[in-house]
């Protein structure tokens, strides 16, 4: 008899939460990847895939970079430390990435929105941070059009 093999179910490498609404919500100017510090029980809740973006946002305190309301669920794998679920968390970013986004933050109608969380080849949880204007209604209904016509557009010359 050959044993199977069980496959794991956590996340090695790729993408572990991603905000989807963001895309939606806010016009993404620039994109910078970022590394999180998280404690050893986060990781192993975040490599489950279970973490939520929805309403996370990153700004500033105290001349560093925090990621703000990221839901990570907490580890039922028996483990007793706890943390918090929504808590701040660190973003180690470049000094000169750092002033950029700092600097966006003070422009008016920009903000940093947290696009996804993933783990890098080397297993190193990243986040992928967008430098966003936000969108008005009208945009969201212009590219709602544009995409509808690029659909319709791709089926006629498909059926052609």
């Amino acid at each position: 008899m050959s044993k199977e093999k069980k496959k794991s179910e956590f996340i090695s490498h790729g993408i572990a939460a991603q905000n989807r609404k963001a895309r939606h919500d806010y016009k993404i100017l620039s994109t910078i990847e970022a590394g999180i510090v998280l404690r050893g029980v986060e990781v192993k809740s975040l490599r489950l895939g279970r973490a939520q973006l929805t309403e996370a946002w990153a700004g500033e305190r105290e001349g560093e970079l925090y990621l703000f309301n990221m839901y990570v669920p907490e580890y039922q794998g028996g483990v007793l430390s706890r943390f918090e679920t929504r808590g701040m968390r660190k973003l180690l970013v470049k000094r000169k990435e750092r002033t950029q986004i700092f600097n966006a933050i003070g422009r008016e109608r920009q903000t940093i929105v947290p696009l996804d969380v993933f783990f890098n080849e080397r297993g190193l949880a990243k986040v992928t941070l967008g430098i966003a204007e936000g969108k008005q209604k009208a945009d969201k209904r212009q590219a709602a059009a544009e995409r509808d016509w690029q659909r319709d557009k791709a089926r006629l010359l498909r059926n052609r």
